[in-house]
């Protein structure tokens, strides 16, 4: 049996767990821990949601994701952060599954699109996320500032 469910902040352990096996595979690190999932996401002030995909209460996979405003579309949507399903469990529907369950998690923003980022060396991930439909973004490539860049930007 099935089941996709909002998390709650008693998964916040295992939703960690999960993103450090993503960041293991990818060769990363994962820079928040358990903690920081419950400030960010779980506290009176969520700045993001986490569907669990479950079979007889064993976690499969995760997705993690927040609400995004495209000024250009006049819209709210939500953007995926994180989607990730351990191995065993890929190729039986499960990932259009979780980003479907993170639609209906997110009725409330009223969304009128979804947004990911892909690592262009992932073909299966590129071609999953064609074959629902997903375009890459008109010519536009994701930015980051963070750390000493970030910390000089916000000095007067």
């Amino acid at each position: 049996m099935i089941e996709y469910r909002l998390a709650v902040v008693e998964d916040a352990a295992l939703i960690h767990a999960m993103l450090s096996e993503m960041a293991d595979a990818e060769g990363g690190v994962i820079g928040g821990g358990v903690e920081a999932l419950v400030r960010h996401g779980f506290g009176a002030e969520p700045r993001f949601r986490v569907v669990l995909v479950e079979e007889r209460g064993i976690a499969l996979g995760f997705c993690l994701f927040l609400p995004e405003y495209s000024s250009w579309r006049g819209a709210m949507g939500l953007f995926v952060q994180d989607i990730y399903l351990n191995h065993a469990a890929r190729g039986k529907g499960l990932g259009r599954g979780l980003l479907a369950a993170a639609l209906a998690h997110a009725q409330d923003w009223q969304p009128a699109f979804m947004a990911l980022m892909v690592k262009r060396s992932n073909i299966l991930a590129i071609g999953f996320y064609g074959t629902l439909g997903f375009a890459l973004r008109d010519a536009s490539d994701p930015y980051i500032l963070e750390g000493e860049g970030l910390n000089a930007l916000m000095q007067p």
